[in-house]
């Protein structure tokens, strides 16, 4: 969509707005210091925060590379857009109005802030009907439930807006559509009915459910969720993604908990909504929840928004469900906590309790004891892996090992991965001093050897990241606009392991094109596809830069889409790159061979340090032990007594350098493995598929 001339009054209006913490914070981690707060710069391969934020000024400013600017120039730097481009993203950010000089643009623009007017209104008057039904006779049952079995106040079931909805198939649509006017359709595109199977009407989507309405960040009610009063499943239903609530971009409770993080500068993230109700009802007003998702990247800037510090502590349920999404959780943030942008420390109560339990039995003081003393993520994740685990047995104790070091090959201090490798070792030492200097000394040999696979950002050298930025645009842009080969560039694309997109918007642009393509062809035909078991000739039929635009278009208010920002160029191409199109199968080849062969570069480089550090055993040496050693091979018949002198040589030089020889194999490996996509890249497609089918 060509972006319409806007009025200066609306282009003023965005300046005087749009703080300039704000709008670099959505896209980076801020840390405040002093009056002014740092992160690390985007527009460069940054490893320490080197980027300035200034409020007072409204400006940024980068000590390494020089960029600098205010909030507009930040966003046109970023994500590559026009003054206009961002100036409009802006303003509907902020519902600022827009004034274009061309009226049927600035009308279509209206048009669709009015459609989320009115599902806002829609939404706003179904919490006011849940909430007078849970003072009517039917509600008696679900107020008692909130009083009684939850405890809770009067002043918290109106904090929270707390509601019933009837046990009727149409109370809501009824009222709604008879005394407020709203049409079923509307009504369906917020959540609320749901079209019969016959498509002759509509019904309520929650029936007999305590109702808890879920706001955004400016108070907006976007969605419910329904609390099962008669056991029926599932327990807890939510309102389906629509255009005002996705759930990936929401936190239940921020609306109310953001003062709160601000002034105890952290934030408790727990799993369910009465988790969140009951520690606000106990005082401790800075819990959110994650809307029954994994914590997601959007929320976790959200809350680092709120807290100067960036002090996380997730304290979701102790089962394995829990322990699963703290991990994801943990996965999210992971590399900023390494870079120590970010504290995230994670909680587990007493006796696997929920909050909302383990207040009732011991309080809020108790439970902020327990918050001061929550245990920082990797010393969680360690114990995560040695719980349950009987280190007397060979098989458990190897087990515990292997996954020991590949958590704590991650840390790239040295200094904090010397604490943890002494602290890991005492651990599985069982408190035996010696054993536990000799543990350490190979738990760090084992952490240095494991980090070959070539995916660590420290192998990489100055342009590598834009390289495979360029590799991956392209073969997105590839898959948009050459229809007739998706089948074959997704089975390329899984063979050479290549389908997981380092960059995140071009993952987030992915995992939207295969949600469409999942919904049309379904999930067991697009993995067919993946294996390339089936040709996947319907791909084709997908108009998928129409259908992503449509999808996108639509942008929330809170928080920008990454996903509109940052990938126009890839679903509307300029026509350079759409002559580059016109040999796709040419173009796949060498987008795929470039992005296998910088992975195998960074994999030699890692290779070649831990062969260096290897101390090597020389031949000489090699004999001088073998001759002083000659008495005893012959006086216990060592294996190796019968052999010639020159095999005894090899066999012990092969013994004494066996770290040093398997790491030169793996970089001679990986060299070859190079010319081989050299030569790929050379040859023809149809050469390279030929010469692909006769190696397997």
């Amino acid at each position: 969509m060509s972006v319409p001339r806007l009025h200066p009054r609306t282009i003023e209006a965005v300046k005087e707005r749009a703080d300039i913490v704000d709008v670099v914070g959505e896209h980076v981690v801020l840390k405040k210091k002093g009056r002014e707060f740092v992160g690390v710069c985007p527009f460069h391969d940054d490893k320490s925060p080197s980027m300035t934020v200034s409020p007072a000024k409204q400006f940024y400013y980068c000590f390494s590379c020089g960029a600098g600017g205010n909030s507009i120039k930040f966003l046109m730097e970023l994500q590559r857009q026009s003054f206009s481009d961002v100036v409009l993203e802006l303003a509907r950010k902020y519902q600022l109005p827009i004034e274009t000089l061309e009226g049927p643009q600035q009308e279509r623009l209206r048009q669709q802030l009015s459609r989320r007017d009115q599902l806002h209104k829609a939404l706003a008057l179904a919490a006011g009907w849940f909430r007078a039904q849970l003072r009517t006779a039917e509600g008696a049952g679900a107020l008692a439930y909130l009083k009684d079995s939850r405890g809770l106040q009067e002043s918290t079931l109106e904090s929270f807006g707390l509601g019933y909805a009837p046990e009727r198939w149409d109370g809501l649509l009824s009222h709604l559509q008879q005394v407020e006017g709203l049409s079923p359709e509307l009504l369906e595109a917020a959540g609320l009915v749901v079209p019969r199977r016959g498509g002759d009407g509509f019904y309520d989507r929650f029936r007999h459910r305590v109702m808890v309405p879920i706001a955004d960040r400016q108070g907006r009610i976007i969605g419910f969720g329904g609390r099962s009063l008669d056991g029926g499943e599932p327990k807890y239903l939510n309102s389906p993604e629509t255009e005002v609530f996705e759930k990936g971009k929401h936190l239940f409770g921020l609306d109310k908990a953001a003062n709160a993080i601000r002034k105890d500068d952290r934030a408790v993230v727990v799993e369910g909504y009465f988790d969140v109700i009951a520690l606000h009802a106990a005082g401790i007003t800075n819990a959110v929840a994650a809307l029954g998702t994994a914590l997601s990247s959007q929320q976790i800037t959200q809350l680092c928004r709120c807290c100067d510090g960036k002090r996380l502590i997730l304290n979701f349920d102790a089962d394995g469900a829990g322990v699963r999404a703290a991990q994801r959780a943990i996965g999210e943030v992971e590399q900023l906590a390494l870079q120590g942008q970010l504290e995230l420390r994670v909680l587990h109560l007493p006796s696997g309790k929920d909050p909302d339990e383990f207040l009732k039995d011991h309080g809020a003081g108790d439970y902020r004891s327990l918050l001061d003393l929550a245990p920082l993520w990797l010393d969680w994740q360690i114990e995560q892996v040695l719980e349950g685990c009987d280190l007397s047995k060979a098989d458990q104790f190897q087990k515990a090992v292997t996954e020991l070091v590949a958590l704590l090959g991650k840390l790239p201090a040295s200094a904090v991965r010397s604490r943890y490798l002494q602290q890991v070792a005492e651990r599985l030492s069982g408190g035996q001093a010696r054993l536990a200097l000799q543990l350490e000394d190979d738990l760090r040999q084992q952490v240095k050897g494991q980090r070959w696979h070539g995916r660590s950002r420290r192998w990489e050298q100055p342009g590598e990241a834009g390289l495979r930025e360029r590799a991956e645009a392209e073969l997105l842009r590839l898959y948009l606009h050459c229809s007739s080969h998706r089948g074959l560039i997704r089975a390329e694309l899984r063979r050479r392991e290549l389908d997981d997109f380092a960059i995140s918007h071009h993952r987030q642009l992915w995992a939207s094109i295969s949600a469409l393509e999942e919904d049309n062809l379904g999930v067991g035909r697009l993995e067919a596809i993946n294996r390339g078991l089936d040709p996947g000739a319907d791909l084709a039929d997908l108009d998928l830069p129409r259908l992503l635009s449509d999808q996108l278009l639509l942008v929330d208010a809170e928080v920008p889409s990454d996903l509109l920002v940052r990938l126009t160029p890839l679903l509307e191409p300029s026509d350079v790159q759409r002559l580059s199109l016109e040999n796709p199968l040419l173009q796949l080849r060498g987008a795929t061979a470039a992005l296998e062969r910088q992975r195998s570069l960074k994999r030699c480089r890692h290779l070649l340090n831990a062969w260096s550090s290897q101390r090597l055993e020389t031949l000489e040496r090699c004999i001088a032990r073998l001759l002083d050693d000659t008495q005893t091979s012959v006086a216990t018949a060592s294996p190796t007594a019968g052999m010639d002198m020159e095999s005894r040589i090899d066999s012990m030089f092969a013994d004494l350098n066996r770290d040093a020889l398997r790491f030169q194999d793996l970089y001679y490996n990986e060299r070859k493995h190079i010319e081989h996509l050299d030569a790929q890249r050379r040859a023809s497609y149809e050469d390279v598929v030929n010469q692909d089918s006769l190696s397997a």
